[in-house]
């Protein structure tokens, strides 16, 4: 099939968007890329398409089960061959899966990072037809980013697994030192760079500043307003997620929380009920939405205030992916910055307590702008707006 042929027949596109044509066939081309797009903007694409046309079997290294599930129901709901290991399978759907691998009966396999240090599954990968490997959200790989993981320093390893497979990473937020450290992390050789540009037109950015009680009030009364949409609403900690929830229950607005800390089944039941529209509001943690292919949820929400840039971009990013116009409202408090605080003192080193400090300095200037927000985003990734108003930031609104 030709590309096109195989975008409409599997995806359901009668056009590539903006640079994924050009990724695609660098790594059929047998090349490293390096692939950064703004959250909605087609970065799966660029490893799922290319799966499809190559021989072999191709491994996506992602570092969230949410994550995994959501692009293997996607693909498998457009009859492409994939599944997933992770922890969250039990001993026998484990089994099954290693089983369909090996006998080529599935096309994309994602795993985490960390079944990636096990001697074992790196001896399995061996022996596999591997044809391609990308690497999602690439930016975990840097100790210079917002979600360092240190499994991912491990996927060096990846070459030894499969030298001869094009390497692939893909990410929606990362600065220029974040870049440089994936590339050289990842010891890709001379990959192309694709970076797309990181304004989102149609999202609408506002701070509300509060003290104390008020907040939850204000919280209520803003999701209550998107009660018939979808919105998300993230918070700093567990035990807010399930107050929130059950506040919002109790004014008749379908929402459930969602954190690290349940029951996975509970985890995945919540989060195909806010895909199928079955509830309106998931309160979460940070452990909830990377990946999450809802295309109208039309409120993002931070209780409390992220603690960086690239945090707050990525799941601002969960918004409007279907391009109309939607709302990222972010409470700011002194209290949000005082638990930042109280963290970063707990950090190990004075490297990585400096590290999540300058972190958290753009994050408060952020929200302490007499300026266009949108314009300082995009400067803080490098890019420059287009303009001196953005007209859809409360600044740029309502000028003070």
């Amino acid at each position: 099939m030709q590309l096109h042929e195989v975008l409409k027949t599997y995806f359901g596109y009668d056009e590539f968007r903006p640079m994924q044509q050009e990724a695609i066939e660098e790594v059929l081309a047998g090349r490293d890329a390096f692939v950064l797009m703004p959250t909605g903007g087609g970065k799966s694409l660029c490893y799922q398409l290319p799966a499809l046309v190559l021989e072999g079997l191709t491994l996506v290294v992602s570092p969230l089960i949410a994550l995994m599930k959501d692009q293997v129901d996607g693909l498998q709901a457009s009859g492409i061959p994939a599944g997933f290991l992770n922890s969250a399978l039990s001993d026998a759907e484990a089994a099954s899966m290693y089983r369909q691998v090996r006998n080529g009966s599935i096309k994309i396999i994602y795993a985490s990072p960390e079944r990636l240090s096990v001697q074992s599954f790196r001896d399995f990968l061996r022996e596999l037809p591997i044809s391609l490997i990308a690497i999602d959200e690439a930016h975990c790989i840097s100790q210079w980013g917002h979600d360092f993981r240190p499994d991912y320093r491990n996927l060096k390893v990846l070459r030894q697994v499969a030298p001869g497979a094009p390497l692939i990473a893909l990410t929606a937020t990362a600065t220029q030192r974040v870049r440089t450290d994936i590339v050289n992390e990842l010891a890709l050789r001379d990959p192309q760079i694709f970076i797309s540009g990181f304004d989102r037109p149609n999202l609408n950015y506002h701070i509300v500043p509060v003290t104390g009680a008020e907040k939850e009030r204000q919280l209520i009364r803003l999701v209550g307003e998107y009660r018939n949409a979808s919105a998300i609403v993230y918070c700093f900690s567990r035990a807010d997620t399930e107050k929130l929830a059950s506040k919002l229950q109790m004014r008749g607005i379908r929402a459930l929380p969602y954190h690290a800390g349940l029951d996975a089944e509970v985890r995945k039941k919540t989060q195909d009920k806010f895909i199928r529209n079955e509830i309106s509001v998931v309160t979460a943690t940070i452990a909830f939405g990377m990946g999450i292919d809802k295309p109208d949820v039309r409120l993002v929400a931070h209780y409390d205030m992220p603690k960086s840039l690239e945090g707050y971009y990525q799941e601002t990013g969960r918004a409007g992916r279907d391009g109309l116009p939607s709302a990222c409202v972010l409470f700011y408090s002194r209290a949000s910055i005082a638990k930042h605080n109280f963290f970063i003192r707990k950090a190990k080193d004075y490297e990585e307590r400096e590290r999540l400090t300058r972190m958290l300095n753009h994050m408060i200037g952020f929200c302490e702008l007499q300026t266009c927000r949108r314009a300082y985003l995009l400067q803080y990734f490098g890019e420059r707006a287009s303009a001196a108003s953005c007209r859809a930031c409360d600044i740029c609104v309502s000028p003070k």
